[in-house]
């Protein structure tokens, strides 16, 4: 029998086998995992970068890295802004337009509109919204267009947010962006362009656009295409008075419309505006004129949206009080001019304007409510109003004029009494219309708005400046501003 060395076959025994494959696996989670946390970081950043040279001139689209990594990022997360309300298929955006600084009521805003997109079948919806709406600001009924001047006195460059606050509760909109410029920023990009192509519907004159010093001046726009420069541009959007069927809300919301697509289609026709530095640039530019909330990366995912908009996706909608409209006009409690609902929410209001894209009769009312007697309100330029400073005081006719005019009354004239009637103790409404011309309701509106009583008994020597004056407002010693 052999003898069996058990040392020696201990010896021989072979050791385990590291398994290398196992361990260069958990090796490299670590730099897999740093890779991935790399690309998505690097992505990331990419697709929210605000300096215009990191976006490609022609698509507007971040521009693709050179280096490998950053390739391997961009395949791996390639970047894809996305847009507050995108994800539900529609983004709103509120446009603000106001006097700003140098003019009356610096803040109060003269246009209203939202902007809605539906990135899907880009479509867009163009919403007025008339400044005299009467909305809760603060626990009281105000005027809309008040809500960015409150906002501003809250704090410094705070109304447009402020105002889209308002007019997102208002009509139970979720409303993320906000554009707010002043007219000089409206017309220096219009300018910027080369001017709008306009289509102007009807010929009309407004004897009573604003000029300087509470003066007015007379702005006059011939039926048919034309090209407008940006000083144009703004009094055809601004104007309140003018005559053939152009002195409502609605015309004046349907102007600016117009030109808001016109300006539209001009932008993205220069090309030079299409390019992310000149953009960039031109925001640098009106930075005293214009505020928005909207990044610059935002601001070009807008730009590439529009270019896919056509002229005929574009649906309107103007809230106003004519006939088939939502509103009514009223007298709020201190005696201003408001519009509200007519059905006495904006349940309607609101419906419509959710379903804009779907509803083709949006503009119509369809309830059959038909106003009450306390909603019921007198057209006030039906009668041509002259009001005569009786006092010593300075300006005083023409600052009136223009409170009057803010609440729809036509003034025609203003001037100072003649020495011989002056200084004028007690202020009185005289009328000077026709048997055959009822203006008896315009007369109450005029009396219950300044507070003045109407007298039948006119002083000799007293008349009118104008022949077709109807009501003389004589401003004594004892009227009160």
């Amino acid at each position: 029998m052999d003898n069996v060395n058990f040392l020696e076959q201990e010896n021989q025994e072979e050791k385990p086998k590291v398994n290398r494959k196992k361990w260069l696996f958990l090796l490299l989670i670590p730099l897999f995992l740093s890779l991935i946390i790399f690309s998505y970081s690097y992505a990331k950043k990419l697709s929210t970068t605000q300096n215009p040279l990191d976006y490609n001139e022609n698509t507007l689209e971040p521009k693709k890295p050179q280096g490998l990594f950053q390739k391997l990022a961009y395949l791996l997360f390639k970047p894809e802004p996305k847009l507050t309300g995108q994800k539900d298929n529609r983004i709103n955006v509120l446009l603000l337009g106001m006097g700003g600084l140098g003019h009356d009521g610096p803040y109060l805003t003269d246009t209203i509109m939202i902007a809605s997109i539906k990135p899907t079948t880009n479509d867009v919806a163009l919403i007025s919204i008339p400044r005299d709406l009467g909305v809760e600001i603060d626990g009281y009924v105000r005027k809309i267009n008040s809500a960015n001047s409150i906002g501003e006195v809250q704090k410094t460059e705070w109304g447009g947010a402020y105002a889209t606050q308002i007019i997102s509760q208002t009509f139970n909109l979720d409303i993320p962006y906000y554009i707010r410029i002043d007219f000089q920023a409206f017309s220096d990009i219009i300018d910027e362009v080369g001017g709008v192509r306009i289509n102007v519907d009807n010929t009309f004159t407004d004897y009573m656009y604003p000029a300087d010093n509470d003066l007015y001046q007379t702005v006059y726009f011939k039926k048919g295409e034309q090209t407008m420069d940006g000083k144009t541009a703004l009094k055809f959007t601004r104007s309140r008075h003018g005559n053939n069927d152009e002195g409502s809300d609605f015309a004046r919301a349907t102007r600016q419309q117009k030109i808001i697509q016109a300006l539209k289609d001009k932008v993205l026709s220069f090309n030079i505006l299409t390019n992310p530095i000149k953009i960039k640039n031109i925001m640098d530019a009106l930075e005293k004129h214009m505020t928005t909330n909207m990044q610059f990366d935002e601001i070009l995912s807008f730009v590439r949206m529009a270019k896919d908009i056509q002229g005929d996706n574009v649906k309107n909608l103007v809230l106003d009080d004519s006939v088939g409209g939502y509103l009514y006009s009223y007298t709020g409690e201190d005696g201003s001019f408001l519009l509200g609902p007519k059905t006495g929410n904006f349940d309607e209001i609101n419906n419509a304007i959710k379903n804009i894209f779907t509803d083709n009769n949006i503009a119509k009312v369809t309830t059959t409510t038909s106003k009450t007697p306390e909603q019921e309100a007198p057209q006030l330029d039906l009668a041509t109003v002259e009001i005569e400073n009786g006092t010593w005081q300075a300006g005083l006719a023409a600052r009136l004029k223009q409170r009057l005019l803010d609440e729809k009354f036509y003034v025609d004239d203003v001037g100072n009494l003649a020495v011989e009637f002056k200084p004028y103790k007690n202020s009185a409404i005289y009328s000077f219309a026709p048997k055959e011309k009822d203006i008896s309701a315009v007369l109450e509106e005029l009396q219950k708005e300044l507070d003045i009583p109407i007298k039948t008994d006119i002083p000799d020597g007293l008349k009118p400046i104008s022949s077709s004056t109807d009501i003389m407002v004589v401003l004594g010693d004892d009227f009160v501003e």
